[in-house]
Formats: structure tokens, C-alpha cells, sequence
């Protein structure tokens, strides 16, 4: 079942209940914040302190970072992240496949706020197939006469018991640029987490995944050479008006991306398609 809900202030979303899971969907940002297994505990994290107001970014879930990740290259002033993750996107179709699969469109393309921001006619397609396993799809395509770049990330925020007590696989002797240190560095091992991590691996050979004392959480990609791992650790966590200040402890970031080493160059009439898909499975005894 797919149906439309609002929070009191009309903030609008999706709610998405079949057979195995239940997800939550708001408009602005085709932004995915709720996600678990029927019987199971999230898979996805979101802030207590999270904003569900117009014109403010969630904090947790799946937030689409384009068409830049991070600050833009070249003007600090304009947000961060790009923004299509604060712009309401058109719901543009829904389907159950089965009874333990759901499917939901949404689009955003070219306006004239975005055209202050950002110079070029786009469409940003974005497919969310809601089932045992979670997979987003999101398609970039240049509706521009000229050739652009973009940079680009599905900022995926996964729950966990305690920081401390988790480790991610996959990563060993990838090169990664440290933008704490802002220094490369090459992994060695698996990567646990004691500060701040905020890392930009290149070349992964997906899948890569996410080891807990509960479960382990296995994210794969296409159109991606990037993987994005980021803790903000307490320091931030304070800073931050929409996390709580133990946030870190329950929160790690994995992402598929086409960061900067792996933007992408569209012609006219082209499209990429970055596509993450996430499983779990149960290791309690």
C-alpha cells in the first residue's frame, strides 16, 4: 500500500507498507527516511532532532546530494550539497510489483530557481524499489545545448547499536581523500571508526559492507567508483541544531557517489544512472 500523509504543518510524504517492509517518502528532496524490515529495527538512521519543514534539509535517511556534493567548487555561498534535496520533486508514478515489493518515480527538472543556481535544463529521475532488498536509482540527464558536469551522492545514513562496535569491509588498500586532514591516505584493513571520518575512497570495487553485532549491511552500486564513509563524532554533533550530541554514536554514513575524482561529463541528450542497492542480514545468535 502506497499512501499520501503530511506531518500537522503539511509537510508532505509517502508512506510505503507491503508484505516485508515500511518506508516513508517525503516530496522535497524525493528524500527516503524511514526504511526497516517488517519485525526489524530501522536500517536507516534519522536524527531526533530532525527538521520536517519547507526549504530544510532532513538529517538522516537517503538524501540525493546533486549536482554537487559538497560545497560548490566555486561559490560557498550556494548550499551544500546542491539542491535537489531541498526542492519538491513531482511524484511521477507508483507500483506494487508484488506483495513484498513497492515502486515509486519522482522527478525534478529545470526551473527558474534552479536555473539562478544552477545554468543548465536537466532532469533528475529518481526510482526507489522498496522490498526485502532497497535499491535507488538516480538518473541524471542533460536537457541543456551544452555540456555539464556533475558531482553527485546518495548520502545513505545507516543505523547501528554503537560506533564502537561496528566495521566496514571492502575498503582495504583503496587510496582515500581525508577531508579532515586534507590529505590522500590508502587503506589498510578494515575501517573502524575512533574520531571524526570523513573520507572519499576512489576505485571501490563494490559491494562493501557494513558489519554491526547485529547484522551486517551490504550496500553495491552501478555508475559509481566512489564511496563516501563520514562520521561527524561529538564536536559536531554539538555544533549541528538537528542532530543530538551522542548522535555519532548511532549513525555511520556509506555512500555511492560520483565525488570529486569520479564526476561525471554529460552531453546534450545524455544520461548516467547512479544506482544504490542495500541489503541486510540478521547475525544475532
Amino acid at each position: 500500500m502506497i499512501e499520501y500523509k503530511h506531518f500537522d504543518n503539511d509537510f508532505r510524504y509517502l508512506e510505503i507498507s507491503n508484505a516485508s517492509v515500511r518506508a516513508k517518502i517525503a516530496l522535497q528532496g524525493a528524500h527516503l527516511f524511514h526504511y526497516e524490515h517488517v519485525g526489524e529495527d530501522p536500517l536507516l538512521w534519522l536524527s531526533e532532532s530532525s527538521f520536517f519543514e519547507t526549504g530544510k534539509v532532513i538529517r538522516g535517511g537517503v538524501p540525493v546530494c546533486w549536482p554537487w556534493f559538497g560545497k560548490h567548487p566555486t561559490n560557498s555561498e550556494l548550499p551544500q550539497h546542491g539542491f535537489a534535496r531541498s526542492s519538491v520533486w513531482e511524484l511521477l508514478g507508483t507500483k506494487e510489483i508484488d506483495e513484498h515489493t513497492s515502486e515509486v518515480i519522482l522527478r525534478l527538472h529545470h526551473s527558474s530557481g534552479s536555473l539562478q543556481l544552477w545554468p543548465y535544463k536537466f532532469e533528475l529521475l529518481l526510482t526507489i524499489t522498496i522490498g526485502q532488498t532497497l535499491s535507488l536509482a538516480l538518473t541524471s540527464k542533460n536537457c541543456d545545448t551544452q555540456a555539464f558536469e556533475i558531482t553527485a551522492a546518495l548520502h545513505s545514513y545507516f543505523a547501528i547499536g554503537n560506533i564502537g562496535n561496528v566495521h566496514v569491509e571492502g575498503l582495504a588498500g583503496k587510496s582515500y581523500f581525508d577531508k579532515v586532514t586534507e590529505q590522500e591516505n590508502t587503506q589498510h584493513g578494515n575501517v573502524s571508526i575512533s574520531n571524526e571520518v570523513d573520507r572519499i575512497y576512489l576505485k571501490v570495487d563494490y559491494p562493501v559492507s557494513l558489519h554491526d553485532k547485529t547484522r551486517t549491511i551490504h550496500i553495491n552500486a552501478l555508475g559509481s567508483s566512489s564511496t563516501i564513509v563520514w562520521n561527524p563524532w561529538k564536536e559536531n554533533c554539538v555544533s549541528m541544531a538537528d542532530m543530538e550530541d551522542d548522535a555519532y554514536k548511532t549513525m555511520l554514513c556509506i555512500e555511492a557517489a560520483n565525488a570529486p575524482g569520479d564526476a561525471l561529463q554529460l552531453a546534450p541528450g545524455e544520461e548516467h544512472t547512479l544506482t544504490t542497492i542495500i541489503s541486510s542480514k540478521s547475525t544475532r545468535p
